[in-house]
């Protein structure tokens, strides 16, 4: 199972990831409570060892942007949430970055077809509410041998059986693993990756 902790803002908490045996780690680098500088995401990279995707994680800007901020951090991966073309995907891999592309349950269904991406993540029809949903209703999408990943109210608690639910090849977490919003519990990120493994 793929595991990808997002949101990290402290070294500590990376680590955290990092020494549980995470494969991905996410770098907000877009508005939010979680938000991280360029700067600060490249501080913040020194603890990321060889193996493990650094990962900036952008809403509403544009892919253009977002790989001109990922860059400027010294990150090799971009993960674009909102609703996107295929001709983001391409600006991306035109960078030479790879590509994280999300969408909501709620998508419109030709956001669901294979756009050429490196991973696609399917959020919550809510995504950043950290609620809970029917994980089982990922099933009936067409997603091929793709590797996704699932997310959207996953905790240490229920990411085995969501998994198992959505049939999903990767999980990401980000409140579910926070003692407040955007700081993360180090025993809660632990736990997280240890249950989504095993």
């Amino acid at each position: 199972m793929f595991v990808k902790v997002c949101g990290l803002s402290t070294p500590e908490s990376v680590q955290a990831a990092v020494e549980s045996g995470a494969d991905a780690v996410g770098f907000v680098l877009t508005k939010s409570p979680r938000e991280v500088s360029p700067d600060r995401a490249r501080d913040l990279l020194v603890h990321v060892p060889e193996g493990v995707a650094a990962v900036g994680v952008f809403r509403h800007e544009t892919a253009a942007d977002a790989v001109a901020t990922a860059r400027e951090a010294g990150l090799g991966w971009v993960q674009l949430h909102g609703s996107r073309t295929p001709e983001d995907v391409k600006t991306v891999h035109d960078a030479d970055m790879r590509l994280v592309r999300a969408v909501t349950m709620g998508a419109a269904p030709e956001e669901f077809d294979d756009w050429g991406e490196d991973l696609f993540l399917i959020d919550a029809a809510v995504p950043g509410s950290g609620e809970a949903w029917d994980y089982s209703s990922v099933r009936k999408l067409v997603l091929g041998g793709r590797h996704w990943l699932l997310a959207g109210g996953l905790t240490p608690a229920n990411v085995g059986s969501a998994a198992q639910e959505a049939g999903a090849w990767g999980v990401d977490v980000s409140s579910g693993v926070e003692s407040s919003r955007g700081v993360k519990d180090l025993d809660l990120v632990r736990a997280f990756v240890k249950a989504a493994k095993a």
